[in-house]
């Protein structure tokens, strides 16, 4: 799992908690169910089973792989529309190829995020380069979708490419565990992602043995996912292991910590660190359309239908099937 790793000695440490500060506890554990995206890749359905309540300002998030395809396996997805709301695409490890109706686009390769503002309504796709169809490969990452307020659902398309050297890199306060913070702000050190609702967003390395805590916003709600490893969430140690999501309660601070031993093909506790402030809002989704009523549901797909979502472009990208 390589994303963008670093010397947590060299890094700026996380600070302690204040005297005054509690912990977020665990209110649940859930284990998402497996199953397939786009033309065929496997995804965990990580939200699965958990309130919208919970997950506001969250609607969606698959974790992509983790799998190692043999040639002509790789799979991605078609053109299709969005509207209402934010995708955002971190891969982890393997390569991503996008391209959208509005002059986005670009590869998303190891640590890099793709940063999509559907708002009044986009054309995209994402698929694998030909090269990794052809060759194979290791696929790994998440895709999350982020609501928009009403404010901002007719908000014009943007497209953010976020490199994975643009993230900022933060370390625990033993340097034990690697944080990469996407967007939003941890302990004051802000990430490179623009947001129309106010989230953040980080990926936590945390070495066998070795514990995690940080302060996180108390308006925000605060989910930890499990990618890889096992180790445990809260102030009680819940365990967690690969695939399950942790909602924690209100506080002050998180804090995690990964089991002394762990899996050799996994050495370390991988975790997505991620909260918002809840929009609390209606939210009415219909595939890719998460709208705030019925009737602007209807809209989206007769907009859809009447091509006011953007034209897909000349010599575009298309799913890439290897000759047999």
């Amino acid at each position: 799992m390589p994303a963008i790793t670093a010397d947590t000695l060299t890094l700026p440490r996380i600070a302690g908690p204040a005297a005054s500060d509690t912990e977020r506890p665990v209110r649940s554990v859930t284990t998402g169910p497996r199953g397939y995206e786009g033309e065929g890749f496997p995804v965990v359905r990580a939200f699965a089973g958990v309130t919208a309540r919970d997950l506001d300002p969250f609607v969606h998030m698959d974790q992509m792989g983790e799998v190692e395809y043999q040639p002509g396996e790789p799979r991605g997805t078609d053109w299709h529309p969005h509207r209402g709301f934010e995708t955002v695409t971190y891969m982890i490890d393997g390569r991503f190829a996008h391209q959208d109706s509005h002059g986005g686009g670009g590869l998303i390769a190891d640590g890099a995020t793709q940063w999509m503002t559907a708002g009044s309504g986009i054309l995209h796709i994402e698929t694998p380069p030909a090269e990794l169809v052809e060759s194979g490969g290791t696929f790994h990452g998440i895709q999350l979708w982020v609501n928009l307020p009403r404010k901002d659902k007719f908000a014009a398309p943007r497209y953010q490419a976020i490199e994975g050297t643009q993230v900022k890199l933060l370390s625990s306060d033993d340097g034990g565990a690697l944080l990469r913070v996407i967007a939003g702000a941890v302990d004051g050190e802000g990430g490179p992602g623009a947001t129309y609702t106010p989230i953040t967003l980080a990926h936590a390395t945390v070495e066998p043995g070795a514990r995690l805590n940080l302060p996180w916003n108390r308006d925000f709600n605060a989910l930890v996912y499990v990618l890889s490893g096992r180790g445990t969430v809260g102030p009680v140690g819940h365990p967690v292991a690969q695939g399950q999501l942790a909602v924690l309660g209100p506080g002050d601070r998180i804090t995690v910590a990964a089991d002394g031993t762990q899996d050799s093909d996994r050495p370390a506790l991988e975790l997505l660190l991620l909260g918002g402030e809840p929009i609390r809002e209606p939210v009415f989704q219909y595939g890719p359309f998460v709208m705030n009523s019925k009737s602007e549901l209807v809209q989206a797909v007769e907009d859809f239908n009447a091509g006011k979502f953007g034209s897909i472009p000349p010599n575009a990208l298309m799913p890439h099937w290897p000759l047999r």
